[in-house]
C-alpha cells in the first residue's frame, strides 16, 4: 500500500447532529496491523470522545453507546459487570436453546419456498437469543428490535423519509431507553434469572447501577446482539450461492467445516465497518504527526481485505485457516463482548439451513446506505418447498 493512512475530509452531516462546530476530518486506518495495534493502544487512542465519525453531545453518547463510548476506568467496571453472561462457557450452557431456535426458524421458513431471507430468517435467531437472554417480553420484542434498527439505520434515506434524521433517532432512542427503564424497574422487584435482574441487582465498588446506565447498555446490546450477527448470516448466504465450490465444499463435510466457514463469513461480511478513536496525546504514524484530539476511523472491512494479513484476501475460502479477522474488533479493551455468543448463532442457522433446506440459493442483496453497518436491507431467496 502506498498510503498505509491518509486524512479525509468528514463525510456529509445526514444527521444533522447538533453542536458539531468546525467538523473536522479523519485519518484513515485501514491496514490489518495498525487497526489491531491502535485498538489495543487506548492510552494514546480513546473511544471516549465518540466511535462515528462525526461528533455528538456527551449524553448522546451515554445513552446509546454504554461502556462502547468510555475509557478506563469506568469502561473496565461496567465491562466486567457484564461480561459474565458472554463468556464461552456461559453462551455454551445456553447452546442448546440457541440450535432449537434456529432449528424452528428454519423448519416454519421451509414451506415457503423463498421470499425475503432477512425476514424470514436472517433477522428471528439474533432477535430471540438477545431477548431471552435480557428478558424482553415476546409482545415487546418486534418493538424493540425496530427501534434498534433505526438506530444503525437513520443513515439511509428510507429510514427517516421527510422527517429530520436526528428526529427519528431521537425517537428510537427514546422507545429503548423507555422500555430497559421501566423493565429495570420491574425486575428491581420481581428478579428472574435473566441478564436484565443480573444487571438492577449487581455492585460495582459497592453502588448499584443506575437505572440510565442500565438502559444505555440495554441500547448498547439491543443494536449489536442483533445487527451484526443478521447481516453476517445475509451476507454469508449470499456469498454460498455466488462462490458454488466453497458451498458444495461445506455441505460435504458440514460437521467438519462449519466452525472454520463461520470464520470466513465474518471476514468476509465485515457486518461493523468503522470505529472511531481519538488521539489522547500526540502520536507519529508512518511519519505523519497526529496532534492529540485528531479523529482516527478504523476500517475493518479493509483491513479483512489486507493482503500482508491474508493469502489471497479477495477470495472466499471456508477452509481458511489461520483466519484471525478482525470483525469483533483489533482486540483490545474493547473487543466485541459477543463474539462467542455470535459464533454460537451462526453455526446453528448454517448447520440447519444447510441440513433442511439445502438447495436455499440468495439473490443480490439491498444494501443498507451507511459508513458503520455493512448492513443487508433486503435479500430474495429460493429454494424447494419443504413440509
Amino acid at each position: 500500500m502506498r498510503r498505509p493512512i491518509s486524512r479525509h475530509d468528514p463525510p456529509e452531516d445526514i444527521l444533522g447532529l447538533p453542536d458539531q462546530g468546525e467538523r473536522p476530518g479523519y485519518w484513515a486506518i485501514v491496514r490489518y496491523d495498525d487497526v489491531r495495534r491502535i485498538s489495543r493502544d487506548p492510552e494514546s487512542f480513546c473511544s471516549g470522545e465518540g466511535t462515528q465519525f462525526a461528533d455528538a453531545p456527551p449524553e448522546f453518547l451515554e445513552a446509546s453507546l454504554s461502556f462502547l463510548a468510555m475509557d478506563a476506568p469506568r469502561h473496565s467496571k461496567l465491562r466486567g459487570l457484564v461480561s459474565s453472561a458472554f463468556t464461552p462457557r456461559q453462551v455454551a450452557r445456553i447452546e442448546e436453546g440457541i440450535r432449537s431456535n434456529a432449528r424452528r426458524i428454519v423448519e416454519e421458513a421451509a414451506p415457503t419456498g423463498g421470499g425475503d431471507f432477512v425476514e424470514l430468517v436472517a433477522k428471528r435467531l439474533p432477535l430471540i437469543t438477545i431477548s431471552d437472554m435480557i428478558g424482553v417480553p415476546d409482545a415487546d420484542r418486534e418493538r424493540v428490535v425496530a427501534a434498534a434498527d433505526l438506530l444503525v439505520t437513520a443513515s439511509d434515506p428510507e429510514a427517516f423519509g421527510d422527517r429530520p434524521p436526528i428526529e427519528v433517532l431521537g425517537e428510537a432512542l427514546w422507545t429503548l431507553t423507555e422500555f430497559a427503564t421501566e423493565l429495570a424497574a420491574y425486575r428491581e422487584k420481581n428478579p428472574s434469572d435473566d441478564l436484565m435482574s443480573g444487571l438492577v441487582h449487581a455492585e460495582i465498588d459497592g453502588e448499584h447501577l443506575t437505572h440510565p446506565e442500565i438502559a444505555a447498555f440495554f441500547v448498547l446490546l439491543s443494536v449489536a446482539g442483533n445487527d451484526t450477527t443478521r447481516h453476517t448470516t445475509s451476507h454469508a448466504l449470499r456469498a454460498l450461492s455466488v462462490h458454488r465450490d466453497q458451498r458444495a465444499l461445506l455441505q460435504e463435510d458440514l460437521d467438519g467445516r462449519l466452525a472454520t466457514s463461520v470464520e470466513e463469513f465474518i471476514r468476509w461480511a465485515s457486518p461493523v465497518m468503522t470505529f472511531r478513536r481519538t488521539t489522547t496525546r500526540e502520536v507519529e504514524l508512518y511519519g505523519e504527526t497526529l496532534p492529540a484530539g485528531e479523529k482516527v476511523v478504523l476500517f475493518y472491512h479493509s483491513a479483512n481485505r489486507d493482503e500482508q494479513a491474508f493469502e489471497d484476501p479477495w477470495r472466499f475460502d471456508i477452509t481458511r485457516d489461520p483466519n484471525r479477522h478482525v470483525g469483533f474488533g483489533g482486540g483490545g479493551p474493547h473487543y466485541c463482548l459477543g463474539a462467542s455468543l455470535a459464533r454460537t448463532q451462526l453455526r446453528s442457522i448454517f448447520g440447519e439451513l444447510l441440513t433442511v433446506i439445502p438447495d436455499i440459493e440468495a439473490q443480490e442483496p439491498e444494501l443498507l446506505r451507511s459508513a458503520f453497518i455493512h448492513g443487508v436491507k433486503r435479500m430474495e431467496c429460493s429454494f424447494s418447498p419443504r413440509a
